[in-house]
């Protein structure tokens, strides 16, 4: 287990993501892999109020999860994380929307509080005060345990911590960019010097570039006709392949898969508390799990540093 920022929760160091969870997982494959994530230790999910199969209604995902807490009666032994922002009847960040949202999050997932309620993205059109205000609030009545933010920019983090300095709100614990190997400049160049001076702990999501870093896409025709051909096509190029190469290389040398040394390789950058990952079926659990044991060496680290700088030019 790992400590978050400056809270009191300790948690798993891999967060497993909700977003298949009534998408590409239906309600009993749901619970298989979240029954398979805490046997094997887990205590961590991320989920939230948006995520939903498309064309369905939102807070799918949410429901499914709230389902198992009841079944399984496990609440207490999990650290839950969920967003605000992008559904549909609640959409933005102004104060009654934040307030709605965080009611109903609390109702499909039945429970009474949240860990970490994250912002999902910025919304401009809300003065950051109100929103800020709206999340203190919600600390301050109990039901939600700590702030979080997502996708938002260096200096929009930092514009949210002063406006928690010059109106004494809850400060965030935590961060939620995208982050990986083929898409490390903005995290690195702006947000992780905040994370850093500010002690916020960072859970990067698509660290494994929507399947791309799997090694799953080696020609264009690996991805024509797969459900995430669209997305891990985007990094599907000469600099990209070379990366998986060298993830492959090193898989070979520890016998894990391509996707156990993506995962190591994020989880042992500055910051990071736990990537987040998600698993569709439970055999998809074994290689993400087996990268809270793989520890790669400072030549391993250098190597996947070197072929994916790239990325930072």
């Amino acid at each position: 287990m790992t400590r978050i920022g400056t809270s009191d929760l300790d948690v798993y160091p891999l967060l497993l993501g909700g977003n298949t969870f009534g998408w590409t997982s239906d309600p009993a494959t749901s619970f298989a892999v979240l029954d398979s994530y805490v046997s094997a230790g887990g205590n961590f999910v991320d989920t939230s109020d948006s995520y939903t199969m498309p064309d369905k209604t939102d807070g799918d995902s949410e429901t499914i999860l709230g389902q198992w807490f009841q079944k399984r009666e496990r609440r207490d032994d999990i650290v839950l994380a969920t967003k605000v922002g992008l559904r549909a009847d609640t959409f933005g960040l102004a104060p009654d929307n934040v307030a709605r949202a965080a009611e109903a999050s609390l109702a499909r997932l039945n429970t009474d509080y949240i860990d970490i309620y994250y912002a999902h993205y910025d919304d401009a059109k809300t003065p950051l005060v109100e929103t800020v205000a709206a999340f203190d609030a919600l600390v301050q009545s109990g039901k939600v345990r700590h702030v979080g933010i997502s996708n938002y920019s260096a200096d929009r983090i930092a514009e949210w911590l002063t406006v928690c300095d010059d109106n004494g709100f809850a400060k965030p614990i935590a961060l939620q960019p995208n982050y990986s190997l083929v898409a490390r400049q903005n995290f690195e160049a702006g947000v992780r010097p905040l994370a850093q001076k500010f002690d916020l702990a960072v859970f990067p999501y698509w660290v494994l570039a929507s399947g791309f870093l799997t090694g799953k896409y080696r020609t264009e025709a690996d991805l024509e006709g797969a459900e995430r051909g669209p997305f891990a096509g985007r990094f599907f190029s000469a600099e990209g392949l070379a990366v998986v190469a060298e993830l492959d290389t090193i898989a070979q040398e520890h016998r894990v898969a391509i996707a156990t040394v993506a995962l190591a390789w994020t989880r042992q950058q500055p910051t990071i508390v736990a990537p987040l990952a998600s698993a569709r079926v439970p055999e998809q659990l074994g290689a993400l799990l087996a990268s809270v044991d793989l520890e790669l060496s400072a030549f391993e680290l250098d190597r996947l540093n070197s072929i994916s700088s790239y990325d930072k030019k």
